[in-house]
């Protein structure tokens, strides 16, 4: 049989080439007008696998702009495509989808393709080209990582890792809230802890300052450094002191805190920073340019009014024209500007060293996407086209143990942190399981169940296909034989099955990355997986379907390479993921 070179394509974006020239043989022969915008052709697998192995819908989306019949123009691609030697069969379904059905060389090419791109298989050049910042994480350094903010972590770096694999230069971004409210209480906390270091009686925390045993070091090396220096004097001459040694020595656990998960950022941005720069108001100045924010009074609360209450001039962003029920202010009426406000400008700040944006919020930041959507579109569109931004956001996760709510943490007062389970069930398993459903969708964490030896249990079944692909090659060395593409010819349907499955890898990451969904990537290994293991289980019941037949080493060679390439494939998702592929367990 033929091979494939290393630098052939896979084959859907083989196939996409074959669609193309078959399209342009009929604008040569003058069946098709020139110049038909082909963007919305594709090529992929049909819905229903017994209706083939590719399917495309050329003729239904060229149909209309030619003037012509869909089946009409199908029946004429179909007659360009059965030229092909890959091609068994072209069939015409519905009103003029076409269904194609592979030969068995067309899919063992695909193996040994994998084979000869190893590491690089999946890897594409969709996005060169364009750079794409992910801001994630930006938790508000006011305490160590809890796993409220783990999902989003592994959301963010996973999608980074998959927007590389398509190509895309990527910024990972991480945004410090160092100017708020939020900051001024930290620096209250450790001036607490910093009294406490040095044998003063604190007694309880008092109520509304940050409670946690991780701030006690913060205090000590306060204490260390400046001794009674400020335990009696006035806050103005302290807090701002505090505050900014304080929020760096959060951010040094923060950073110790995900490299637990192997998450490193390229960048962080200080809001505090922005707003000394004059950021801010840059921002608003031009968006009252273009009568996006004027001075007005926000609505009355609906129901009973507070006592206090007092209608007061603000500068507000004409949100409502974007879908908002009301229009949102960029600064308080103490004259500090609102968290949107900010906002606005980091945006712009990101867009001008970026083609794309991408924030991964908690979902319980929904309220607000609307309106900062619409005012980044407004400011990276001054000069053209707006450039693309999207909000993914993540739900929370409930920790769990046996099905029971897991209890707090003493040391950071009132959540269990991130560091606790990742120690405890470790980096791959607390990665894989953030990503098994869908990031808008609620996630129990189970500590028993995510270490379970089940076929239930995501992760297990995943490496443990791995695992057993690993044992199988050892057994096949100690018993002489190897992984060798000579022979692949005799592998049956079964195997083929395989490959077919394993073959969907490199049109599902430029898919994945363009939609900004990692989680397809940790869905399509689990359907790897399993078929995996439903071959593996044929091979129990029947010793000529196992990957080692002792009797016939071509056979057994082959197999063997089957078995690799499939680990391979693991391997590349698993490395999107940000996860190692196990040896044994």
């Amino acid at each position: 049989m033929t091979q494939q070179a290393d630098n052939q394509a896979p084959i859907f974006h083989a196939f996409a080439g074959h669609v193309a020239a078959a399209l342009d043989a009929l604008v040569a022969a003058g069946h098709l007008p020139e110049g038909l915008n082909r963007g919305a052709v594709t090529v992929e697998s049909p819905r229903d696998p017994s209706h083939g192995d590719l399917a495309t819908n050329a003729a239904m989306v060229l149909a209309k702009p030619a003037g012509t019949n869909p089946r009409a123009l199908a029946t004429l691609l179909v007659a360009e495509l059965e030229k092909l030697d890959q091609v068994k069969s072209a069939e015409i379904a519905g009103p003029g989808f076409i269904n194609l059905r592979l030969s068995d060389a067309a899919w063992l090419g695909e193996l040994a393709l994998i084979g000869a791109q190893g590491g690089d298989y999946g890897r594409s050049a969709v996005g060169a080209g364009t750079t794409v910042n992910v801001e994630y994480v930006s938790a508000n350094p006011t305490g160590p990582m809890h796993m409220g903010h783990c999902r989003g972590a592994v959301v963010g770096d996973a999608l980074a890792s998959l927007l590389e694999w398509a190509g895309h230069k990527v910024i990972r971004e991480y945004y410090v809230n160092d100017a708020g409210a939020q900051v001024q209480v930290l620096g209250r906390s450790a001036h607490v802890r910093y009294r406490e270091a040095l044998g003063h009686d604190v007694g309880a925390i008092p109520e509304g300052l940050y409670p946690g045993d991780y701030l006690v070091p913060v205090g000590q090396a306060l204490a260390a450094e400046f001794g009674e220096q400020y335990v009696d004097a006035p806050e103005a001459e302290w807090l701002a002191l505090f505050r900014v040694r304080a929020v760096a020595k959060m951010m040094d656990m923060i950073r110790d805190d995900l490299a637990l998960l192997g998450i490193e950022h390229d960048l962080f941005s200080s809001e505090a920073e922005l707003q000394a720069a004059g950021k801010p108001e840059e921002a608003e100045a031009w968006l009252r340019s273009v009568d996006l924010v004027y001075d007005g009074e926000l609505e009355a609360p609906k129901g009973k009014l507070p006592d206090d209450w007092e209608p007061v001039a603000l500068p507000l962003f004409r949100s409502t024209r974007f879908g908002d029920d009301q229009d949102r202010p960029i600064k308080k009426s103490d004259g500090t500007w609102t968290y949107f406000g900010a906002d606005l400008a980091y945006h712009y700040q990101k867009a001008q060293t970026s083609d794309a944006l991408v924030d991964i919020w908690g979902a319980d930041h929904a309220g607000t996407v609307k309106r900062i959507k619409a005012a980044v579109a407004a400011m990276t569109g001054r000069d053209g086209a707006a450039k693309p931004f999207e909000v993914k956001l993540v739900q929370m996760v409930q920790l769990l143990r046996d099905g029971e709510p897991v209890k707090m943490s003493k040391r950071s007062g009132n959540f269990v942190t991130l560091r606790e389970v990742v120690e405890e069930v470790g980096k791959e398993v607390v990665r894989f399981t953030m990503l098994t459903r869908k990031p808008e969708a609620m996630m129990d964490f189970d500590f028993a169940k995510v270490v379970e030896a089940s076929k239930d249990n995501p992760v297990f079944y995943l490496q443990y296909a791995h695992a057993r692909i690993c044992s199988t090659l050892r057994k096949g060395a100690a018993e002489g034989f190897g992984p060798s593409n000579e022979g692949l010819e005799l592998l049956g349907e079964e195997e083929l099955a395989l490959v077919r499955t394993g073959a969907q890898f490199p049109r599902l990451v430029e898919a994945a990355a363009a939609a900004r969904e990692p989680h397809r990537i940790a869905f399509f290994l689990a359907d790897l997986a399993a078929a995996f293991h439903a071959y593996w289980n044929v091979g129990n019941d029947r010793p000529d379907k196992r990957f080692i037949v002792s009797e016939n080493g071509t056979l057994t060679g082959a197999r063997l390479f089957l078995a690799s390439q499939i680990g391979q494939i693991i391997r590349n998702g698993l490395a999107i993921l940000g996860v190692t592929a196990v040896e044994e367990m």
